[in-house]
């Protein structure tokens, strides 16, 4: 079965098109991200493998074993691509990486690369904390990463789990360990809708740009194309 993209998330409403134009807009710019979640089957690595796949075909895309070879060869030849790592954890899983070989991800990314990663906690405020507190990492360095999405997961059993991004923050920095953070799109779960709260700041891409890739999404999930292929008429158009 092929991994759901973008599109796919938003047909089935893990996303609406806005916050997709959004997650757009910040992989065709190579910011660095992450997804955040507490349970499993969250989906993080989906969202951010159909995150990926909306930035141009021309990016980069290094993914990481944890290696700090890996990461001294990369650094020498940075290109302004995205490092790839499966999770911050501690939990004895390929491509999960903890300690040393976090800090080292941080440092290769300062030599020329944006970061694509993922991590178990509660809030955003947790998730920065096990990043700077956790793994040693500094501010400036924790500061790389400017957009964080929280996922829920909901359902009894992982035949009929479904899920949502609930929130969605830009971080303009970390101080003392802590993000300062404004909210740009959360999902209502009373109503099953999503709001957009704020303007992105950091984005290049403005609100009208935005509003047209939004637009697009939307039509092209109402025509019930949402594959691989059509994510990538999506972006060349």
């Amino acid at each position: 079965m092929p991994a759901p993209t973008l599109l796919d998330l938003v047909a089935n409403g893990t996303m609406d098109a806005d916050l997709a134009a959004t997650l757009w807009s910040i992989a065709d710019e190579r910011r660095s991200f992450m997804t955040v979640a507490v349970p499993r089957f969250a989906g993080k690595s989906t969202v951010s493998d159909a995150i990926l796949k909306t930035a141009r075909p021309d990016t980069p895309i290094h993914p990481l074993s944890g290696d700090e070879g890996q990461m001294d060869e990369l650094a020498t030849r940075p290109d302004g691509g995205y490092l790839v790592v499966g999770e911050f954890s501690k939990a004895p899983v390929d491509n999960y990486i903890w300690g040393a070989p976090v800090r080292k991800v941080f440092e290769t990314v300062s030599a020329g690369f944006s970061l694509v990663t993922a991590l178990h906690a509660p809030t955003v405020e947790d998730a920065y904390d096990r990043i700077c507190a956790g793994n040693g990492v500094s501010d400036e360095d924790a500061s790389a990463i400017n957009y964080m999405l929280y996922i829920e997961r909901h359902g009894e059993s992982e035949d009929d789990f479904w899920r949502r991004i609930s929130a969605m923050w830009e971080v303009e920095r970390v101080v003392d360990g802590r993000p300062s953070a404004r909210l740009l799109h959360r999902w209502d779960g009373g109503t099953d809708t999503f709001e957009s709260i704020e303007e992105p700041r950091l984005l290049d891409a403005g609100d009208g740009v935005r509003r047209d890739r939004a637009g697009r999404i939307q039509s092209f999930v109402g025509q019930g194309r949402t594959s691989a292929a059509d994510v990538r008429a999506l972006i060349a158009g």
